[in-house]
């Protein structure tokens, strides 16, 4: 017998939002409200183009060598910084950005000063700074400064393309960051939750491949999980 495949109704992104919330609102999320903005900038920088975990072990190398902070770190050699950041790969290209981001924050005088201009000023600020892209500059202002930045990774638009909703995956970062933007409350605190609530999902259900659709609550509701092939 063929199974017959009813459309699927889309959810919206206050709906997505919640069930995310109910699914992994008790889970750990790397960044708080207390953690030292250097901190989440040299995390945001150094967890480009791999994990979380990996990212982890170099920002904890960097505190345990007490240089965890934009003075102390602008004074070592560059090889020390490199040697540092290791375990989070591309090291070499890493500790450059590191250095780039620590030339910025010397220019305006202090890391406090940098993160007191305007939105849109820092924003532009961060932008002209090699090694700092979109997703990056938008993790900075969101959680090290607490602005109210949408930002928008892999993760976001695998899951929200997989759930049939937002641009075509392959668009612009602008065109992602306003759609969701239109859509989420405008406030630093709950859009910085729902970044991190996208990214637990797609890190334990909804892998790039072979997701895991059975254990997920969204499934009922996303085009990606309905045609996929059933179990035998």
């Amino acid at each position: 017998m063929v199974a017959v495949q009813h459309p699927v109704r889309q959810p919206s992104v206050p709906d997505v939002v919640t069930v995310l919330e109910r699914m992994h609102g008790a889970e750990r999320w790397h960044w708080t409200a207390e953690t030292d903005p250097f901190e989440v900038a040299v995390g945001a920088i150094l967890v480009q183009h791999t994990n979380w975990t990996n990212a982890e072990r170099a920002v904890d190398r960097l505190r345990e060598a007490a240089v965890l902070d934009p003075v102390r770190l602008a004074e070592l050699p560059h090889e020390a910084i490199e040697e540092l950041v290791r375990p989070s790969g591309q090291y070499r290209t890493k500790a450059r950005k590191l250095r780039a981001f620590l030339d910025l924050i010397a220019r305006h005088g202090a890391l406090e000063a940098l993160f007191a201009l305007p939105p849109q000023a820092l924003r532009t600020e961060l932008l002209a700074t090699w090694g700092i892209g979109e997703e990056t500059a938008d993790a900075i202002a969101l959680y090290a400064v607490g602005l109210a930045a949408v930002v928008v990774d892999a993760y976001t638009r695998r899951l929200f393309s997989r759930l049939g909703l937002g641009p075509p995956p392959d668009d612009s970062y602008a065109a992602w960051q306003a759609y969701l933007a239109a859509a989420l409350p405008g406030d630093a605190p709950a859009l910085a939750r729902f970044h991190a609530l996208v990214v637990l999902h797609a890190k334990r259900l909804c892998l790039a491949r072979r997701p895991r659709c059975g254990d997920c609550d969204l499934a009922p509701r996303c085009a990606f999980a309905s045609a996929a092939p059933l179990p035998p």
